[in-house]
């Protein structure tokens, strides 16, 4: 029961936290193209996990996890997806940000892997469906997306050191941090369940990246490139 309404309360504060801020970052972005394109990121945040949350809170409140481990499967699945929209999303600010839309290999690079790492999701191999599926292929279809995350810390880093970005001066840390929290969950949340416990940090961490996004409502609107 207490592990329902702490999971409970925390993820509807989240869910409808970034679902909120991404639909206020829409309406306000007028011709601002970064924060559309935060709200967009948000909103796809959002709504992403929510396909593994909202199964996972009705499981936790009536027959259990494993009961329900079909719905679950899915929304897995379809959260994968999402979190690789997401920093395909990332990726495209990062260009806005600091101009560098000119960078074709770069660009060709984070879209193989987001496409790599799409269609090692789709593969039936993943057992999506079974309450614990095999270990290996949860392993195979993160290492794109590690890779992907990896890019993106350097690419803040470089950048926003480079352009005195005090905005995204923490971006790297915010991206390092969700993968961080993430990774231990992947290789050994089947066997040590506790070890599922960091994927309140690392939704925290993605809540601060938001949080960023909604800071470049206070520059002015010149400054949104570097």
């Amino acid at each position: 029961m207490a592990q329902a309404i702490m999971e409970t309360v925390f993820d509807v504060l989240y869910l409808t936290g970034v679902i909120t801020v991404g639909i206020l970052l829409l309406r306000r972005a007028g011709s601002r193209n970064l924060l559309r394109m935060f709200g967009w990121m948000a909103v796809v945040l959002g709504v992403g996990d929510a396909f593994h949350l909202v199964p996972r809170m009705f499981a936790l409140w009536t027959t259990g996890l494993e009961a329900n481990a079909v719905a679950l499967g899915v929304g897995k699945l379809i959260t994968s997806i999402t979190m690789t929209a997401f920093y395909l999303l990332l990726f495209a600010i990062w260009q806005e940000r600091y101009n560098a839309q000119g960078r074709k290999g770069l660009t060709v690079t984070v879209w193989a892997l987001a496409i790599a790492r799409v269609a090692l999701c789709l593969l039936p191999q993943n057992d999506w469906l079974a309450y614990r599926p095999a270990l290996a292929f949860g392993i195979w279809r993160n290492i794109p997306f590690v890779i992907m995350g990896a890019m993106l810390i350097v690419l803040f880093a470089v950048e926003a050191r480079r352009a005195q970005d005090r905005v995204f001066r923490w971006m790297w840390l915010a991206v390092l941090l969700s993968f961080a929290f993430y990774i231990p969950v992947v290789v050994l949340g089947s066997e040590i369940p506790i070890i599922g416990m960091l994927m309140m940090p690392k939704t925290l961490a993605y809540v601060w990246i938001v949080w960023m996004g909604w800071n470049l409502q206070k520059e002015k609107t010149g400054r949104e490139t570097a």
